[in-house]
């Protein structure tokens, strides 16, 4: 049986600032992901990552959270996140920062939808981290940016596929994580 890649979405929880259509865009990226046989993971958080698990529970697929908080009452209580469309949730008790750098290392890939600051934090760990990222350009927010910050520092080699529509901004990334694999197993 062939691996199940886990693509974590970043994005924005709070949507003001996104698209106008940051709703079907996220939706459908989580759609993309259970399509294309992977699992989704996100921040357990509202907004964008919630949209997207929606997305995916919608296709029958698998969603992962990783909660800033330490229970489930705190989840639900003290940071009034959302729970409806996850198989699984891990409460890292570790905050947001915390959580980012888990949820991070726990993907294989991350996409970018829209975004603030924390958002910048997860592509940072991700980019630093050297996991093929993609960005949802169009987006709003953060995604709309990080072409313009990678402009000086951006190191030769690094894996990022932007793209508008999500079922090729999933088939790009499933391409680079197919192709990291088939050439891991030639070096052994």
């Amino acid at each position: 049986m062939e691996k199940k890649y886990k693509i974590a979405v970043a994005g924005a929880s709070e949507l003001g600032h996104c698209a106008l259509n940051i709703k079907e865009l996220a939706t459908e990226v989580g759609r993309e992901i259970a399509r294309q046989g992977c699992i989704l993971i996100s921040g357990a958080t509202t907004g964008a990552p919630d949209l997207a698990a929606k997305g995916a529970k919608e296709e029958k697929g698998i969603s992962i959270g990783f909660s800033p908080a330490a229970s489930e009452t705190a989840h639900k209580n003290s940071y009034r996140l959302p729970t409806d469309y996850y198989d699984v949730i891990v409460y890292t008790g570790f905050d947001y920062s915390g959580r980012n750098l888990l949820m991070t290392r726990a993907a294989d890939a991350v996409i970018i939808i829209c975004g603030r600051t924390g958002t910048l934090n997860e592509f940072t760990i991700a980019f630093e981290d050297r996991k093929p990222i993609g960005i949802l350009i169009g987006s709003g927010g953060t995604a709309d940016k990080i072409e313009d910050i990678l402009r000086g520092p951006h190191r030769p080699g690094e894996k990022i596929v932007y793209e508008r529509e999500p079922k090729k901004l999933v088939a790009g990334l499933l391409k680079i994580l197919k192709e990291r694999k088939k050439s891991s197993k030639s070096k052994k």
